[in-house]
């Protein structure tokens, strides 16, 4: 199963930290994931998730219920960087 480690900046980490986005998301698709947090950037989180299917996962990001989810959450799209376990 591949590990993606995904951080970005969000508007309101709290908030973020506190939302059911990410659980309504992926739940679906069978990804669990753990967050984290930047103590010197108050605004940089990250997540390390586990990915069954990559394709299912890249579809759904990329889908508008992805899209609408991240901005529910506060993300900042443009600052979204993804790694892939090789």
């Amino acid at each position: 199963m591949p590990k993606v480690i995904a951080t970005h900046k969000v508007k309101d980490v709290d908030q973020w930290l506190t939302s059911t986005e990410r659980d309504t998301l992926f739940g679906p698709i069978g990804v669990s994931f753990t967050t984290f947090v930047d103590p010197e950037q108050s605004n940089l989180v990250g997540l390390l998730l586990d990915v069954p299917d990559m394709e299912i996962f890249k579809s759904v990001m990329q889908s508008d219920a992805g899209s609408e989810a991240a901005e529910r959450d506060g993300v900042l799209m443009d600052t979204l960087t993804l790694l892939v376990s090789s």
